[in-house]
């Protein structure tokens, strides 16, 4: 991109309109396009703009550069009060041959990171919360520095020390010297940071209404884990346990994040690896009431957090809740999965109704979805396992026909290991063992359950939703359900998109900090989903920041060419 200056005169008086333009490629050659007219200039104010670039930024915003003072000219090229003098001291003969490029750093995300901090004003925030003292390098600036380096989805302190930031521009969008970013500086912002969390979640949800005119009726919650690297022996809360990375042999910690059904998260908690994600139901509820209150939102979760207890407590709390129930409560609704009246449609494929459960809680209304899409994929699926459950079966009656001697607990195991291995399968497939007069295993015989096949085939694609609000359209209380999917969604763009896993730190208070850069990293991409989806861009945050990636700082060295001596000016 360039500056260009259009030129024109009205009634004696001279103006210059600037705009921001750029070069694209056409099919019939280059051409120039206007991107942004930035306003336009008397003599004046144009005379105060000629010393350099610095108003240049005030312009982008659409504001009116102050004039600059003269400043004294070279010896021979006027006085001070010359002001044609003072505008010759200005300019000087470009020698264009020796134009060279130095220092191509990385700018546009970096930029784009920094600008959603600043638009959030955690800038602010964090000055008050912490304020500068005695240190080089404020501790704002260093948060800042740890949540762009997260958004830029580098993966730990040490590499962003002692290789990723001397590659950036941030020296000069933060006016923080590379030689004041080393590791322990960074670690200590975090030790800073972490005891911040919830009034940082605070001012977030003040900022998502205030920007968004986000209300918070409904509460999406779910569980994921990460992983760590190493032994984690000084973190009580590092255990092995369910691990959601297909990491069972490292230790984790599970991670609950409360957010908006537009995806922006609002709080998180951290509990011990092993910890049932039943279990944190409670927690995660009273947290939320002791920070915004104790009020009638309706929390959305998924059938892995519901139990009786569960429900209870929210029941007790004058709580609303939208859950998914165990698959086992489906066989009560056999008959109606087959009925083909009192649906209703919600989209193409997918079905809703209202049903009634035995044993149900008095107020409850459960919510009967069917999807075909969904039902003709489980079958797929299951039919595949079935297949592969046979195959081994049959292998194992081949081996028994050739050796009869193998004794009763050896074929047992066998049998069970891929009995294990394909559990839903299992459920429709059924191995005999046969045995010859001496009672021996001679081989065996697999058949299928076609009974349990069938209601197996039946259940596929099938939900039933549990919720005591008062809302009666089921098509109403599918889509809040669905909307479940965001903070789905928000674990994979932390996981994969800004590097939360895997962990490297070991002591708990760093681990906690490390999660909550994360956490504000995940609030500047959302909220950056957010303002695309409110300007008709679309909502992939992704293809934005790769686009806005390829853009670069560099500096230009013009040479000056002089009568008596040579200088060279950079910009």
């Amino acid at each position: 991109m360039f500056l260009r200056r259009k030129t024109k005169s009205a009634r004696g008086v001279g103006y210059s309109y600037w705009h921001l333009c750029r070069t694209v490629r056409t099919a019939r050659g280059p051409r120039q396009q206007v991107v942004a007219s930035l306003g336009k200039l008397d003599d004046a104010q144009l005379a105060g703009l000629r010393g350099g670039w610095d108003d240049l930024p005030a312009l982008l915003r659409g504001e009116t550069p102050a004039p600059k003072p003269n400043t004294a000219p070279l010896p021979g090229l006027g006085s001070p009060g010359d002001a044609q003098g003072a505008s010759a001291s200005r300019w000087e003969p470009a020698d264009l041959r020796a134009l060279r490029v130095e220092r191509s750093r990385d700018f546009g995300e970096c930029y784009l990171a920094l600008s959603l901090w600043h638009r959030l004003k955690l800038d602010e925030l964090l000055g008050g919360l912490l304020p500068e003292g005695r240190e080089s390098v404020g501790w704002a600036h260093t948060a800042a520095l740890l949540t762009v380096a997260r958004f830029c989805a580098q993966r730990s302190e040490l590499g962003v020390a002692e290789h990723w930031y001397d590659t950036t521009a941030l020296d000069d969008l933060l006016g923080v010297d590379t030689r004041l970013v080393n590791d322990d500086r960074l670690y200590r912002a975090l030790d800073q940071l972490g005891e911040h969390k919830d009034a940082l979640c605070a001012h977030l949800m003040m900022r998502y209404r205030e920007w968004f005119g986000v209300r918070f009726e409904f509460l999406l919650y779910d569980v994921t884990s990460t992983y760590f690297e190493g032994g984690a022996e000084r973190n009580p809360q590092a255990q092995r346990g369910y691990s959601r990375d297909q990491r069972s042999g490292n230790k984790q910690v599970c991670i609950g994040l409360v957010c908006t059904p537009e995806g922006l998260p609002l709080s998180f908690e951290v509990f011990a690896g092993n910890r049932a994600d039943v279990s944190t139901v409670e927690d995660i509820v009273r947290a939320m009431e002791t920070k915004y209150g104790q009020a009638e939102r309706i929390w959305v979760m998924d059938r892995g957090m519901v139990s009786e207890a569960n429900i209870a407590f929210l029941r007790q709390r004058k709580a609303r809740y939208l859950v998914g129930t165990p698959k086992s409560w489906l066989r009560a609704h056999e008959q109606t999965l087959l009925e083909q009246s009192d649906w209703k449609t919600v989209q193409d494929g997918l079905e809703v109704r209202l049903v009634e459960q035995p044993d149900g809680e008095p107020g409850e209304r459960y919510v009967l979805c069917r999807s075909g899409a969904r039902a003709g994929k489980e079958r797929a699926m299951l039919q595949r396992q079935s297949e592969r459950l046979t195959g081994a079966l049959i292998k194992i009656d081949a081996w028994l026909r050739r050796t009869p001697q193998a004794d009763q607990e050896t074929v047992g195991r066998r049998i069970g290991r891929h009995l294990g291995k394909y559990p839903a399968a299992a459920a429709i497939v059924e191995a005999e063992v046969l045995r010859d007069g001496e009672g021996r295993a001679s081989g065996l015989c697999v058949s299928s359950r076609l009974d349990a096949g069938q209601k197996a085939h039946r259940q596929k694609g099938a939900y039933l939703l549990r919720t005591n609000c008062e809302q009666t359209d089921p098509v109403l209380l599918w889509k809040w359900y669905i909307q479940l999917t965001q903070a789905e969604a928000a674990f994979r763009t932390a996981k994969s998109d800004l590097g939360l896993r895997p962990v490297f730190h070991h002591k708990e208070d760093r681990v906690q900090a490390h999660i909550l850069v994360c956490f504000l990293a995940l609030a500047l991409w959302r909220t950056l989903e957010q303002w695309m989806h409110s300007k008709g861009l679309g909502t992939c945050a992704r293809q934005l920041v790769k686009e806005v990636a390829g853009i670069k700082s560099v500096d230009v060295i013009v040479p000056v060419r002089r009568a008596e001596i040579t200088t060279e000016l950079s910009g």
